[in-house]
């Protein structure tokens, strides 16, 4: 096989992939801007955060980086515990979801996308809420690139038999503890993410499932697909 037929070979497999799962790269891309943008509101709002953007906050308080810099390190943590914990080699889809999402909300913020929304500080961090539940569920269920969090809760959930719920929850309370010390924004919008978001997520999951008839193929396996082609795309 020639030079140049090796090099087409992995360009057409990737062609393929990606026509193959068409309909779960927009699903992942619409969870992706959906809670991007519900975070941007949290921040806006300024009525306390999301625990990983209370932590990239923090973080941004002692180094000079970007939101998407400070949740793409988290995922290089979050990828460590899981590659660790399942003896797998660790996608890269997740980290490029931390990164993405977290580089979204810089752009956000940025642009204050946020200040043209005419509302009170209270409903925007609700509206927030409802943007970041349903783009967590979306990205779940598409199966690629779900964040790296969420990839160590759902082993957890397989492991531990833990609900979804309390497994991100674990999770996410050692990122707002650590980045309350770090000095990031802590409050009512922090407690209303941990309530609602969290318990509110399988739920969402479950309704796109019966209203929808979307396949969740992130919590039907065990170990998600990952944004790569390849023998463990399905």
């Amino acid at each position: 096989m020639s030079d140049t037929s090796r090099g087409q070979e992995p360009n057409s497999r990737l062609r393929r992939h990606v026509a193959r799962h068409r309909g779960r790269y927009a699903v992942y891309l619409m969870g992706c801007l959906l809670f991007s943008t519900g975070a941007a509101f949290f921040i806006h709002a300024d009525l306390g955060t999301d625990p990983l953007d209370v932590f990239a906050l923090g973080l941004l308080e002692h180094a000079p980086l970007t939101i998407g810099i400070a949740q793409a390190l988290v995922a290089v943590v979050c990828l460590a515990v899981w590659a660790g914990w399942n003896r797998r080699r660790p996608p890269v889809s997740p980290f490029v979801t931390f990164f993405l999402c977290g580089s979204v909300i810089d752009v956000l913020r940025a642009v204050d996308a946020a200040g043209l929304v005419p509302v009170r500080p209270g409903a925007l961090m609700l509206v927030g809420v409802l943007l970041c539940t349903y783009g967590s569920a979306l990205i779940i269920m598409s199966g690629i690139g779900i964040r790296a969090m969420d990839l160590v809760a759902i082993t957890m959930t397989h492991r531990w038999r833990w609900p979804f719920w309390a497994a991100k929850g674990s999770l996410e309370l050692i990122l707002l503890v650590t980045g309350y010390l770090l000095g990031g924004p802590v409050g009512l919008g922090t407690v209303c993410f941990l309530v609602l978001v969290d318990t509110l997520i399988q739920p969402c999951m479950w309704l796109n499932a019966r209203l929808f008839s979307l396949r969740n193929h992130g919590l039907d396996r065990p170990v998600p697909v990952s944004a790569e082609p390849g023998p463990a795309t399905a």
